[in-house]
C-alpha cells in the first residue's frame, strides 16, 4: 500500500468510526422509561416488569453471539468473540450475565423460576430481540458485529445507572447489581474488539454504510424493547 493509499484508507476509517459513535444519539439511554429510572421515579412494579422484560433479552445474547460466531471465516475474530458466550453463559465455577441478571431479578424481589419462565415478557420486547437474534443469523457476519457496537455508549449508562440503583432504590440489595458492575469493565474491551474487526472488515463505502444501518438497527431494538415495557408498567 503507498503512502498515499494508506493516509486515504486511515481517513475513511476514521470517518467511520465518527459515523458509528454519532448514534449514540439514539441510543436508549435517552428513552423516557430510563429517564425516569435514573431519576428515582419508577416503582418497584415497573423496576420488576423492567427486569423480567430484559432477561429475555440477556438470555439471548449468547444465542446472537453464536450466530456470528457460525457465519464468520475469520479465526482470530472467532477466538476472540468466543469471550462474549463465556461472560454470559458463565463457565464452571464462574457464574454469567445471565445469572448475575437473574440474582437482580431476585434482589428486586422476583422469584428466580417466575423469570426463568418469561411469563412477563410482553410481545414488543420478544418481537424486538427475536428480531436481533435473526438479524445477527441472516445479514452478513460484519454487520452483525457493527450492531454489537450499542456497547460503545453502554459504559456510560451502565455507571448512571449503578448510581441512580444505589441512591434511590435503597430496597434493592446492592449484591444484586453486580451485572451492571461487571459491564462496566466487560463493555469497552468487547466494543473496543468489535470497532477494530468493523474498521478492518469494512472497507468499501456499501460495507460502511450497511455498518452504520446495522448499529442504527440495534439501537432501534433497545429502543423498542423499552417503548414495549413503557406501555406495559404505566405510571401509578
Amino acid at each position: 500500500m503507498t503512502t498515499a493509499e494508506l493516509i486515504t484508507a486511515t481517513s475513511e476509517r476514521s470517518e467511520l468510526v465518527e459515523r458509528l459513535r454519532a448514534k449514540g444519539g439514539g441510543y436508549h439511554d435517552r428513552h423516557p422509561f430510563h429517564e425516569r429510572m435514573n431519576a428515582g421515579l419508577l416503582s418497584p412494579r415497573q423496576l420488576r416488569g423492567w427486569a423480567a422484560n430484559r432477561f429475555y433479552y440477556q438470555v439471548n445474547l449468547p444465542r446472537k453471539d453464536a450466530n456470528i460466531l457460525a457465519n464468520c471465516p475469520v479465526p482470530a475474530v472467532r477466538v476472540r468473540w468466543m469471550q462474549r458466550i463465556r461472560d454470559h453463559d458463565g463457565t464452571p465455577g464462574r457464574p454469567g450475565g445471565i445469572e448475575a441478571w437473574l440474582r437482580l431479578g431476585e434482589a428486586m424481589g422476583l422469584d428466580r423460576s417466575e423469570i426463568v419462565s418469561e411469563a412477563h415478557v410482553v410481545p414488543g420486547v420478544r418481537f424486538a430481540v427475536d428480531a436481533y437474534v435473526n438479524f445477527c443469523r441472516n445479514r452478513p457476519w460484519t454487520e452483525a458485529v457493527a450492531s454489537s457496537l450499542t456497547e460503545l455508549f453502554a459504559p456510560d449508562l451502565m455507571g448512571r445507572r449503578l448510581a441512580a440503583f444505589e441512591r434511590h432504590y435503597p430496597w434493592i440489595d446492592p449484591a444484586g447489581l453486580a451485572y451492571f458492575r461487571n459491564r462496566l469493565s466487560q463493555a469497552p474491551r468487547d466494543s473496543e474488539h468489535a470497532l477494530e474487526v468493523v474498521t478492518e472488515h469494512c472497507r468499501t463505502p456499501e460495507q460502511a454504510d450497511a455498518a452504520v444501518a446495522a448499529l442504527s438497527f440495534k439501537c432501534d431494538v433497545l429502543w423498542s424493547m423499552l417503548d414495549a415495557i413503557d406501555h406495559a408498567y404505566p405510571d401509578e
